[in-house]
């Protein structure tokens, strides 16, 4: 007669990876790395924090789980807005995508890639340099799609795109800190619109 297989060590009847993981971000997106304490984390999780560190590893690792969760869901504009078709569209999209993420009714305001670790001490660097290499890659992805633009033609030849690209992504993170003071979504619409009327064109 066989014997039954037991769950992974440290994890209690029922636990669902996915669906704590999801409740993590919202904590990380909520109150930044350190004001989201592991009592906080493992309430939120519905686990104990031995299970806690047997499922993801240490309070960073799980941070970095929850950046790349928010990354593929929430933050998920940035990814299809590289796939307007105009220069204007991409930079338009982020921005729209910046407001509806960071003015979600009953979901944290702000962006968890701006907010996360603005506060850390020595103890987070870690995380603080995890968020500063993820923001620069947004904008390098930026960047590549406005050379794309520059060399068919459709911007100047005398655009820069890397200017260019760090000026939209200075905007939607700026929006996801005013998102997080309370500005409302209609103000910061009137101010995205505003940054975009010079836009150069080809």
């Amino acid at each position: 007669m066989g014997t039954k297989q037991s769950g992974p060590v440290g994890r209690p009847r029922g636990f669902d990876a996915d669906e704590a993981l999801e409740r993590a971000m919202l904590v990380f997106w909520e109150h930044g790395y350190e004001g989201a304490s592991l009592a906080r984390l493992t309430e939120a999780m519905g686990i104990s924090t031995t299970s806690m560190y047997a499922a993801f590893g240490s309070k960073e690792e799980l941070f970095r789980k929850a950046l790349e969760r928010y990354t593929e869901g929430p933050g998920g504009y940035l990814a299809r807005a590289l796939d307007e078709p105009t220069a204007l569209g991409v930079a338009t999209a982020i921005l729209a995508g910046a407001i509806r993420t960071t003015t979600r009714p009953a979901r944290p305001h702000g962006c968890l890639g701006v907010q996360g670790a603005l506060a850390t001490g020595d103890p987070g660097h870690g995380v603080r340099d995890l968020l500063a290499a993820w923001r620069n890659d947004g904008c390098c992805r930026v960047r590549d799609r406005f050379q794309r633009a520059v060399d068919e033609g459709e911007l100047p030849a005398g655009t820069d795109p890397g200017v260019l690209a760090r000026y939209v992504t200075s905007l939607a993170f700026g929006i996801a800190v005013q998102a997080a003071s309370g500005v409302p979504q209609d103000e910061l619409r009137k101010m995205a619109d505003a940054a975009l009327r010079n836009w150069p064109l080809g």
